[in-house]
């Protein structure tokens, strides 16, 4: 069975994120989004609140499962029997920056692979970071977000 792990901190998930989980499923058997917990930041949402949006959005696809973990994202792909991480490339400079990752992650465990894959053009452009900072700001996040994300967010609002 081919598994793999997608990580990030999902904070929120934006359609760039879905687009590369829906495209990694014609690779993969079963695909585990990760939401990586680093006690360095502080997210907007909630990890109850990004796993549950990321459990809606794929409840029609078993081969979606999400997990919350702490630590080396390699010790987690251990731990669920990942083969494989998957990672979104939107730019050169998100190559760099993830190939020096995985470059690591093969010293210290040659078994696992990482697969990247570049955004969809639409999607090149969407970060979490951005759409916190627009979100923050009170514009309209509508265009980089899933429709379950928009409902859950607008709960912030009340």
């Amino acid at each position: 069975m081919r598994i793999c792990l997608f990580p990030g901190t999902f904070d929120p998930i934006t359609l760039g994120h879905t687009d590369i989980i829906d495209r990694g499923l014609d690779l993969f058997d079963r695909l585990v989004v990760g939401i990586g917990i680093n006690s360095a930041k502080t997210p907007m949402f909630t990890l109850e609140e990004r796993m549950a949006w990321i459990r809606e959005i794929y409840k029609d696809d078993s081969r979606v499962e999400v997990a919350a973990y702490e630590g080396l994202t390699i010790n987690f792909c251990k731990e669920i029997g990942a083969n494989f991480i998957l990672r979104g490339i939107r730019y050169v400079s998100d190559f760099e920056y993830e190939k020096a990752i995985a470059d690591v992650n093969r010293t210290i465990a040659p078994g696992i692979e990482t697969i990247f894959l570049t955004t969809t053009p639409q999607y090149s452009s969407v970060a979490s970071t951005l759409v916190r900072d627009i979100y923050r700001h009170g514009g309209d996040v509508q265009p980089f977000l899933h429709k379950v994300v928009l409902e859950g967010i607008q709960q912030h609002k009340r």
